[in-house]
């Protein structure tokens, strides 16, 4: 299975420590194990994608 294009919603967990890009395009790091925020932008849900991907 390939997760290169991986998208994770507020509220799951982070599968790996590194930098995620919210649908708003702000960047955060985060580390594996932590939940996902809402957007730090909008304020509400959002999708996050790892920096690498």
């Amino acid at each position: 299975m390939d997760n290169s294009y991986r998208e994770y919603r507020t509220g799951q967990g982070v599968p790996k420590t590194g930098e995620y890009m919210c649908q708003s395009g702000e960047k955060l790091t985060f580390n594996k194990n932590e939940d996902f925020p809402v957007c730090p932008v909008s304020g509400k849900e959002t999708y996050w994608k790892h920096e690498d991907q």
